[in-house]
């Protein structure tokens, strides 16, 4: 069921240099959001106040009726949201989309997640961990620019401790874990057989290079593909993507708001 609710900011504080972590009050959505959905905001005193700006479910606390959004601040919108205080309120829809699955026995996973790709994936993490079926193996990769833009490695480490497998990291500069693109770990880990189901978020080229990665080594993925929207229910078709079709077919185009944002990997034509 989607709510619309008015929510009130916990609180917000900034990670590092223009990326903020977000809490809000909203036991509606909190108690029904799946891992990999989103809600809608909208931020005023923006003039296109009605189109709304999709963030991803970064964590929830089921209890506190509390949800959390991870973002950067990358446009006028965010740089407003960016600025909103605790008690303020945000007018919200959610949760919305198609999220994460685990195919039955699938067993050996693995996270991937580039940069603020990390924020629907946590979610993932904290239910796995949250669950009572302590079988999974889970490799976290993460990749990030530089080391002060490396976050929630230790968090997520305690949060994974009780799983086999671990958490790898990967900086674009070598300033901490592996020197070099995060594919780079997520190639080792398929090349090894280590992971059966892959998740994959982040920008578009390490989706792109993921997914052939996938092709590469027979392994299943679903990646959280990020598009500009509007009205975040299927209405407009303003966040469209291509998925693949069979030799000879006419490509078909999918929402991503509606028919995604998680999609398996074989199936988007990038």
């Amino acid at each position: 069921m989607i709510h619309n609710p008015k929510a009130r900011i916990v609180r917000q504080k900034m990670i590092f240099p223009g990326c903020c972590l977000l809490t809000i009050l909203s036991p509606d959505i909190s108690r029904t959001a799946k891992p990999g959905q989103f809600i809608q905001v909208r931020i005023l005193p923006l003039l296109d106040s009605t189109l709304r700006r999709p963030f991803s479910i970064h964590r929830v606390d089921r209890e506190e009726g509390e949800l959390s959004l991870l973002y950067r601040v990358v446009g006028r919108g965010t740089a407003l949201l960016s600025m909103e205080k605790e008690n303020n309120f945000l007018d919200i829809i959610g949760p919305l989309g198609n999220g994460f699955t685990i195919p039955e026995g699938k067993k050996k996973l693995a996270i991937a997640a580039g940069g603020i790709g990390i924020a629907p994936l946590f979610f993932l993490l904290q239910e796995l961990a949250q669950s009572k079926n302590k079988d999974f193996s889970i490799y976290t990769l993460l990749g990030a620019r530089t080391r002060e833009e490396l976050i929630l490695a230790d968090e997520i480490t305690s949060l994974t401790d009780s799983f086999s497998g671990g958490v790898k990291v990967a900086t674009d500069d070598g300033t901490v874990g592996h020197s070099g693109p995060v594919t780079e770990l997520l190639e080792e880990v398929l090349a090894n057989r280590l992971a059966e189901m892959v998740y994959v978020c982040g920008p578009h080229d390490f989706l792109r290079v993921s997914a052939a990665m996938l092709e590469k080594y027979g392994a299943a993925g679903q990646l959280s593909i990020e598009e500009r929207m509007a009205c975040g229910i299927g209405a407009c078709y303003s966040c469209v993507c291509r998925t693949n079709r069979k030799k000879g077919e006419q490509p078909v185009y999918k929402r991503v708001c509606l028919d995604g944002p998680v999609f398996y990997a074989n199936e988007v034509a990038f």
